[in-house]
């Protein structure tokens, strides 16, 4: 009897072990609602465009997605965090570019570039330089001329140090020959907020803030190769003589103890959600650039990012 109870505990415990694996299985998956954490505060880029994938989500995966907020340290705080998450696909977290590139060049953030698990990168979002709309400023030359005349005293602000509007700031210093100050937010949110209650003079936000924020600010350039169709009469800095084209690119993460079948399964739902019109509508809308750089493709793309923004970096003196 004493054989029979230790053997029937054994199987038991052989039965627990199996499990997981069974749970985590790509053809059963999801089989419950899942996580997906936002690294930044409430009413940014990240929290609009994975609101906009919550409302399809049921649709192309079967359970409903449910979004948190975990803001710190320009996303750092989660990020560093991402890796102690159980590896069981059930929670996914939003993940930028260059801040995990350039966040770790900088110092010890708590993570390494090397650490994270992108598997699906979905949209781009260029930069743009912001002010009120009752600012003196009326082009970006004035602003020129102000920052030549009081160096340091144009302060920009934008989401997150070491971001991509962090370095869309240090490239326009350099470029233009002057000398601003950068003050980072928890996120693009509260940083527009520091912009229209007149906390600082300008914001160097993404492009998508003039969508939600529509008459209260003044866009006077944007960061990309040609004049946006949602934003015809802003041009871009190419236009006004600055070789400023740049952004942030934000997409899914696992952590890295996730099967291989689950990282696919979940970018393929993430394809699935980029392709439906509602979702294609609603970005497009709302001044968001799409991309559908998938899990298969994630080795190349992160690979050329680590060499772009690394030389970037160096360049502007972060990580020297």
């Amino acid at each position: 009897m004493k054989i029979k109870t230790i053997f029937a505990a054994t199987v038991g415990l052989s039965l627990l072990a199996v499990m997981p694996a069974v749970a985590q299985s790509a053809s059963d998956f999801p089989n419950k609602p899942m996580t997906y954490i936002i690294p930044f505060d409430a009413g940014g880029e990240s929290d609009i465009s994975a609101r906009f994938q919550q409302a399809e989500w049921k649709e192309h995966a079967g359970q409903d997605v449910v979004i948190q907020y975990q803001a710190g340290a320009g996303g750092a705080q989660a990020w560093s965090k991402l890796n102690d998450i159980a590896g069981d696909g059930y929670t996914i977290m939003g993940i930028n570019l260059p801040h995990t590139i350039l966040q770790p060049l900088e110092g010890d953030v708590g993570y390494k570039t090397d650490d994270l698990t992108p598997v699906h990168y979905f949209h781009y979002t260029p930069n743009a330089i912001f002010v009120p709309a009752d600012s003196q400023f009326k082009t970006l030359q004035e602003l020129i001329d102000y920052a030549k005349s009081n160096p340091g005293m144009v302060t920009f602000a934008g989401s997150g140090s070491k971001s991509a509007n962090n370095l869309g700031q240090l490239q326009f210093d350099e470029t233009a020959g002057v000398k601003t100050t950068y003050v980072p937010f928890s996120g693009t949110g509260p940083s527009v907020t520091a912009v229209l209650g007149n906390q600082t003079l300008a914001g160097f936000n993404y492009v998508t803030s003039a969508m939600n924020q529509g008459d209260a600010l003044r866009m006077l350039a944007v960061a990309s190769e040609e004049r946006m169709p949602a934003f015809p009469d802003v041009p871009t800095f190419k236009e006004l003589g600055f070789d400023i084209v740049g952004g942030a690119y934000r997409g899914v993460a696992v952590p890295a103890s996730t099967p291989e079948d689950i990282r696919k399964k979940i970018s393929d739902i993430v394809a699935a959600i980029n392709a439906d019109p509602d979702f294609v509508k609603k970005m497009e809308d709302g001044g968001f650039v799409l991309t559908d750089i998938t899990y298969d493709k994630m080795p190349d793309f992160v690979s050329k990012m680590k060499t772009e923004y690394s030389e970037g970096a160096k360049a502007l003196g972060i990580g020297q």
